[in-house]
């Protein structure tokens, strides 16, 4: 079977008990309010990075809790303790690699927090750029974010289209928000 040539055609046949389905339909192209959710979103694409992204949607609820609830501040601040639990912890992808990363760009997204107020400032200070100069960007503050997540991250937030096709019913429920 072909893949589909988007993720809207990929699950439009679900039900709405999947796990891309509910995705599809409840957060992904939805803006994004809170820091503190933007960065869960950026580290659920990180330890996206070589898996299927329904494992990541599986482990979800586990990267919550073990990333004390997406909380910028207290990841910032994980000690070589936290990193130790962390990498015990079955319910996420025990990658020392990307729980690494994710405490560093806890501690950027702190200083662009006090640089340009929040988090999602500084996102929408930089909002119109191409793809190839977010990527740019992204590498420049960041680690673990290649090309293929910083588009992830940046299109399932709202930041670059192409979340959803016109003919999509969500695409046009996106509209009217």
């Amino acid at each position: 079977m072909d893949k589909p040539p988007s993720y809207c055609e990929y699950v439009a046949d679900f039900d709405d008990l999947n796990l891309h389905k509910k995705y599809h339909d409840t957060q992904y192209g939805f803006e994004i309010n809170t820091d503190n959710e933007l960065f869960g979103r950026l580290i659920l694409e990180i330890n996206q990075a070589g898996l299927s992204w329904e494992t990541i949607l599986k482990k979800q609820n586990n990267f919550r809790s073990a990333f004390a609830n997406f909380d910028i501040q207290t990841i910032a601040n994980f000690s070589a303790n936290d990193i130790s639990k962390l990498l015990q912890n079955s319910g996420i992808i025990r990658n020392k690699l990307k729980i690494n990363a994710v405490i560093h760009n806890a501690r950027k997204v702190i200083e662009l927090q006090s640089e340009h107020g929040s988090f999602k400032a500084w996102l929408t200070e930089n909002y119109g750029l191409s793809l190839d100069e977010w990527v740019k960007l992204f590498r420049a503050q960041f680690k673990f974010t290649g090309g293929e997540i910083t588009k992830e991250f940046l299109v399932s937030t709202g930041f670059l289209p192409g979340a959803h096709i016109p003919s999509c019913p969500i695409a046009n429920r996106l509209k009217n928000i």
